[in-house]
């Protein structure tokens, strides 16, 4: 199975286009850095605000384990669990902290590794640049007046009709 990476484009600067160097792609999945030293990856990966979360997190679930007298493997249970959040959540964070600065999801690309999903995200994004976007057509919903008490709803043959 590959893995899904979804794409973000930094905010747009007096007009000028956004610099495909500087797109960044964003790994769906587990984190094992994130989980083994998560206070260290969120400070290397600049999620400041996510930081400061984290550490106030820390320090209630202590005052509170503390305050209720807890024994320490369970002290190390919710300590692991809390890790694991970290691990299972680095992805949903990092692209949290990337939209709040600004910086808009362009979409979706799979491949093996991170070279192979650019590779694979700009050919098709080069093949967008150059044909011209067609319009929008929306077709105009059908009414048909009240429903009766014999409409059917759904993928179901209208009723009384031949199968």
């Amino acid at each position: 199975m590959m893995p899904t990476f979804t794409v973000h484009a930094p905010p747009q600067q007096s007009g000028r286009s956004a610099e495909p160097e500087r797109f960044v792609f964003v790994r769906d999945g587990f984190y094992f850095w994130a989980f083994l030293l998560a206070p260290l990856w969120l400070l290397l990966r600049r999620l400041w605000l996510v930081f400061a979360g984290y550490v106030v997190l820390i320090a209630i679930v202590e005052v509170a384990l503390y305050l209720i007298g807890t024994p320490r493997p369970v002290d190390f249970l919710v300590g692991l669990l809390i890790a694991l959040l970290v691990g299972f959540e680095a992805a949903t964070l990092r692209r949290w902290t990337l939209g709040r600065r600004g910086w808009s999801m362009l979409g979706f690309t799979v491949g093996d590794d991170i070279e192979s999903a650019e590779q694979r995200f700009f050919s098709t994004w080069a093949e967008q640049k150059t044909e011209p976007a067609a319009p929008a057509t929306f077709a105009a919903p059908v009414w048909r007046g009240q429903p009766s008490p014999s409409d059917v709803i759904g993928l179901f043959p209208e009723p009384g009709a031949k199968r």
